[in-house]
């Protein structure tokens, strides 16, 4: 493995950006553990793990045998909760520094949050194209409520009297699954209720749509017609006068 030292000065650049992930999940419940784990491109390197909103830095080394610093929290607290970004440098040459990693998010569930309610809106499927409404609701006032649903992102939506409203158009099938949803005070969006009970929603096929086969079955018939009727007519004017 050319080492990153050589790399540097063939180069003069800074190195690449690391990869960094949350494990086991970027939610996890008040008092749980989670480790944080950001992956270089060479061993012998230091990393840095930086929290959005904070100047002081958690610094670790990689990994016995390879490229990976790790984080962990072993009890999280509210103020664990948060956006993180990391990055590395060489442990010999630490005046060249990587490119900071993509965001990842740690959220914490607060089991002070009731649960909140959820209901569909229509509840017994819907066909593409067609709209549905999720409504979600809980027991505080002042809430921000997030939709939930694995693969797809919702903008928060403030709680007003009625609920959280969230209204979609049935795009694809996809967009059938479960969904559930969870709230969070504005000023502590990293700190989250815990989610409702999913509801599901149904998506129809599209019915078959025959309009093109029964043009062309018309159109079919047609030629037939036609062609059955030039006969009749050539045989009729082929044949003598006074013929049986």
């Amino acid at each position: 493995m050319v080492s990153a030292l050589t790399i540097l000065l063939l180069t003069g650049r800074e190195f690449r950006k690391p990869t960094i992930w949350v494990s086991p999940s970027r939610v996890v419940a008040l008092g749980g553990s989670v480790t944080i784990r950001c992956e270089g491109w060479f061993q012998s390197m230091k990393f840095f793990l930086r929290k959005a909103g904070h100047t002081n830095l958690h610094v670790r080394s990689a990994v016995a045998d390879g490229a990976v610093g790790e984080f962990p929290i072993l009890s999280v607290s509210r103020e664990d909760g948060g956006s993180y970004t990391c990055d590395y440098r060489s442990i010999t040459d630490q005046s060249r520094w990587s490119y900071l990693s993509d965001p990842v998010e740690i959220i914490v569930a607060d089991p002070s949050y009731p649960k909140p309610n959820i209901t569909l809106s229509p509840s017994g499927g819907v066909s593409l194209g067609r709209w549905v409404t999720i409504q979600c609701w809980g027991q505080h006032q002042g809430m921000r409520f997030v939709l939930n649903k694995e693969g797809r992102h919702f903008p928060p939506v403030d709680l007003d009297r009625f609920g959280a409203l969230f209204s979609f158009s049935i795009m694809c099938q996809e967009d059938g699954g479960s969904y559930s949803c969870s709230y969070h005070s504005r000023s502590e969006p990293f700190t989250v209720s815990y989610p409702s009970d999913p509801v599901e929603l149904v998506v129809r096929a599209a019915p078959p749509d025959f309009t093109h086969a029964n043009i062309a079955r018309l159109g079919l018939s047609a030629v037939v017609l036609l062609v059955l009727g030039l006969i009749l007519a050539e045989a009729y004017y082929s044949c003598p006068r006074g013929a049986p």
